[in-house]
């Protein structure tokens, strides 16, 4: 009897343990009841990957069929709100043979910035990796990954990250702008523009290669080259097929030899002979003088091979030209909707830049209300829906312990449309960031993602709402590259 009375002791001390045990690992009703400090110490109980809630996976398609019906790859940020809606704000989904975890919570976004590495994994491009292999061509900022990484980031750094070194290239931009609004007004039929986002495109196209070629391809004139034709086709035909080897093996279609493959790698063969050709023609002409020009600047005070530049300079290109337009047109569209915000941001563009004088950085630096309308337009609609981490190591987000190796898919369309976190969140009200810019949780906003591989646009602006490094009122220093590198 005496030895039943003291088993029953211990075993009744070991329920107490075991129930101490059990609520600190107990699922919360929303991940974001436990700070990231909590994170941290739930490790050991940690919920697997497989317990993470999603729409159901089908062998071999996964939700692609669901997806599908519900809209497709075009309505696919409306379908992410909808699952986080559904599943909560951490899920899992597989689209094809690509699985990933979306997370659309600004603790979760926090905890993950705290725990990064000092070289941070990106989404892994498969199909560009396999192009570049078997021409043998260099990997450029977009799928570098680790000390090559870094060390190509700070060979761009310099040139592209500064504000004194931005507003260098004002002349230029103004250049492409000045006849961009020429070409409007030629296309515009009583006040409508048939196919407005490709004409920004054409902008954005032009731009882009005058600062990073030095050559203008005449997109915006009546009578448009066959080389430009032809060199922004093969971008648009790059873009459109590698998103099917995303969600499909790339060794298969390369192995099968399949029309998706073809036209890609035709596609690649094409922007990286336009590009080769324009690079060299640059270097040689500031071969005597290469701190005149900023990407001779980059070469020579640089340890980057000659194609290791030709891949990182094809790529700023194409992670810039549709992201830009996009982003342009969004703006557009909105303050078209809201004839106050227009109205008011006119009177600041009359009060600050002089008539019959180009807008330069200068001018921008006095703009905080043109700012506001931008960074507003991209809570509303960021130029993509999410941006990508692949976890480097074990990483503890909420209740859910993932393993190495697990893409994250940061949800910024489903954050900035969160009432939760903005007030009349549907609402274009740029004053939120001028009046009420303390109250918004600085990881709620983050149209071009988080940490070191932020997208190099995000850091120009010099008082941007950053993600803090020490607390809620910590600044970040300056970071650079996702959406871009």
């Amino acid at each position: 009897m005496r030895v039943q009375i003291q088993k029953s002791a211990q075993i009744l001390e070991f329920l107490k343990k075991k129930s101490v045990w059990l609520q600190h690992c107990q699922t919360t009703s929303s991940v974001c009841a436990l700070d990231s400090k909590d994170a941290v110490q739930v490790a050991p109980c940690g919920h697997s990957l497989n317990s993470i809630p999603g729409p159901t996976s089908w062998p071999l398609v996964g939700s692609l069929i669901e997806l599908v019906r519900k809209g497709g790859l075009t309505r696919q940020h409306d379908v992410l709100i909808e699952y986080h809606k559904k599943y909560g704000k951490i899920f899992k989904i597989k689209l094809g043979s690509f699985e990933s975890v979306h997370i659309g919570a600004p603790c979760l976004l926090e905890a993950l910035y705290r725990k990064e590495s000092v070289y941070p994994q990106r989404l892994e491009i498969k199909p560009w990796k396999a192009y570049r292999d078997l021409r043998n061509e260099a990997y450029g900022l977009l799928i570098m990954e680790g000390k090559d990484w870094q060390r190509m980031r700070s060979a761009f750094q310099q040139k592209l990250m500064k504000p004194t070194e931005v507003a260098k290239l004002d002349a230029k931009i103004n250049q492409v702008l000045a006849d961009f609004v020429k070409r409007i007004g030629r296309v515009s039929h009583n006040g409508q523009i048939k196919d407005l986002y490709f004409e920004l495109n054409k902008w954005s196209f032009e731009t882009i290669s005058l600062v990073l070629y030095d050559k203008r391809f005449g997109l915006l004139h009546q009578d448009v080259d066959e080389e430009a034709i032809n060199f922004i086709t093969a971008i648009k035909t790059m873009m459109s097929t590698f998103g099917m080897m995303m969600v499909t093996p790339v060794e298969l279609h390369k192995t099968l030899n399949t029309k998706t493959w073809k036209d890609h790698t035709a596609a690649w063969d094409c922007i990286f002979s336009t590009a080769k050709l324009y690079i060299d023609r640059r270097l040689k002409r500031h071969v005597s003088k290469p701190k005149d020009d900023f990407l001779c600047d980059i070469f020579h005070h640089s340890n980057l091979s000659k194609k290791e530049l030709y891949a990182a300079t094809t790529e700023l290109q194409i992670g810039g030209v549709e992201t830009t337009a996009n982003s342009m047109l969004w703006a557009i569209f909105n303050l078209s909707r809201n004839p106050c915000s227009q109205a008011k941001l006119l009177q600041e563009i009359q009060a600050v830049v002089p008539l019959h004088q180009s807008p330069s950085a200068e001018h921008i630096k006095r703009m905080p209300y043109l700012k506001a309308c931008l960074k507003e337009s991209m809570r509303l609609s960021p130029s993509v829906p999410f941006t990508s981490r692949t976890l480097d190591k074990e990483t503890v987000l909420g209740d859910y312990s993932l393993p190495k190796g697990t893409v994250l898919m940061i949800n910024s369309h489903a954050l900035g449309y969160n009432e939760e976190y903005f007030e009349n969140g549907k609402q274009f009200k740029p004053e939120r960031w001028l009046q009420d810019r303390g109250s918004i949780h600085p990881f709620a906003y983050v149209p071009f993602g988080i940490g070191k591989r932020i997208r190099a646009l995000w850091d120009r602006e010099e008082d941007v709402h950053r993600p803090p490094a020490g607390g809620a009122g910590a600044a970040a220093g300056p970071v650079l590259g996702d959406q871009g590198v």
